[in-house]
């Protein structure tokens, strides 16, 4: 039988979760929870019921799961109604747009044993996989380093709306987060960090470039950059074609750099020595294949076994609170300075 999921907020990432809920044969869609009066169009389009909020559902028409798709600052508070009633959810990234506001969370949901997980929807794309097989595998023997670019341009008009200019809503929490946990899976625990962050050319309180440097525990180093001002071809929305809103570019966003070989991303380029290891002998090429298919459905398919308790949570809230106890630390050592360490936050 097919797992009921519903929907609680039905922006452009819920409406995407809805259509993939709805066209998943694992799956089917349970309603929509949003008080907006434009998304009892979205329920109308699927021929299922509109809820202002999850307490107005009757306890018997409950939905197996529900994936909480509302603004970051009410993550804590619809994911908290959802542990206590027993339902499973799926929180957006970022878990929680603090981190006192997430360890709740998920201290909440480890006391229930209600399952949560986090929508780092990267984790379930079948090429991250693939390289996180590499890897492991040790083909690029011990990974010394890793860099990653987000460079993007926002055009002034996604401005227009006044919380994208203000403290919190630049690259570091929306965008970095993202590459930030996939280096996380691919690389291990981040135990340092030191950053930078600039406004120069729009001025908000925003943040519109950051740079970060990041030390593993498994000794590795890393740099990361983000922008949202820079017209370039170097970041995953670009070069990923996860999301057919971006024109796809040929071009990379990550190097993952060992002492036999080193991996581009996503192109999932293995480069190595045929032979000797040394910058005079010639580089081998190798394309690893995969299977491409569309992460945020593979993410709900997940979801869906994670409630039938026939697979555990490949991100699960502690893992969400980790990744951005990760970002905490960029964001505090671009204000103040120095090394910063994300105290305490290895995933359980």
């Amino acid at each position: 039988m097919a797992v009921a999921i519903a929907v609680m907020g039905a922006g452009l990432i819920g409406r995407r979760h809805a259509a993939h809920i709805a066209a998943e044969p694992s799956t089917r869609l349970a309603a929509i929870i949003d008080p907006a009066p434009a998304s009892r169009e979205v329920a109308a389009e699927y021929g299922v019921r509109c809820y202002p909020n999850f307490a107005a559902i009757p306890v018997g028409q409950r939905p197996d799961g529900v994936i909480v798709a509302t603004p970051n600052q009410l993550h804590v508070e619809n994911g908290l109604e959802l542990v206590a009633a027993g339902i499973p959810a799926l929180v957006e990234k970022p878990i929680a747009d603090t981190i006192d506001g997430a360890r709740r969370l998920v201290e909440a949901a480890e006391r229930a044993g209600v399952p949560l997980l986090v929508g780092h929807h990267r984790r379930h794309n079948p090429m991250v996989r693939k390289a996180r097989e590499v890897i492991e595998s040790g083909r690029l023997g011990r990974v010394l380093t890793l860099s990653g670019q987000f460079w993007i341009m926002k055009p002034d008009e996604y401005f227009d709306v006044a919380w994208r200019r203000e403290e919190g809503a630049g690259p570091i929490l929306v965008n970095l987060i993202h590459d930030i946990d996939l280096f996380r899976y691919l690389c291990g625990e981040i135990v340092e960090v030191q950053a930078f962050s600039s406004n120069a050319v729009r001025g908000n309180p925003a943040e519109e470039t950051a740079v970060a440097l990041l030390r593993f525990a498994n000794g590795a180093l890393g740099t990361v950059s983000a922008s949202d001002s820079v017209v370039a071809p170097w970041s995953w929305e670009m070069s990923a074609g996860e999301n057919p809103a971006y024109p796809q570019q040929d071009q990379g966003c990550y190097q993952i750099g060992g002492t036999h070989g080193s991996l581009a991303i996503p192109q999932l380029e293995w480069w190595s020595n045929p032979d000797k290891r040394s910058w005079w002998e010639p580089l081998r090429r190798e394309r690893i294949p995969f299977v491409p298919e569309d992460p945020l459905r593979a993410q709900i398919r997940h979801f869906g076994k994670v409630i039938r308790g026939e697979e555990a949570s490949l991100v699960s809230g502690r893992e969400g609170l980790a990744t951005l106890g990760v970002i905490d630390a960029v964001k505090r050592a671009a204000r103040h300075g120095g090394l910063v360490q994300p105290s305490g936050l290895a995933a359980g």
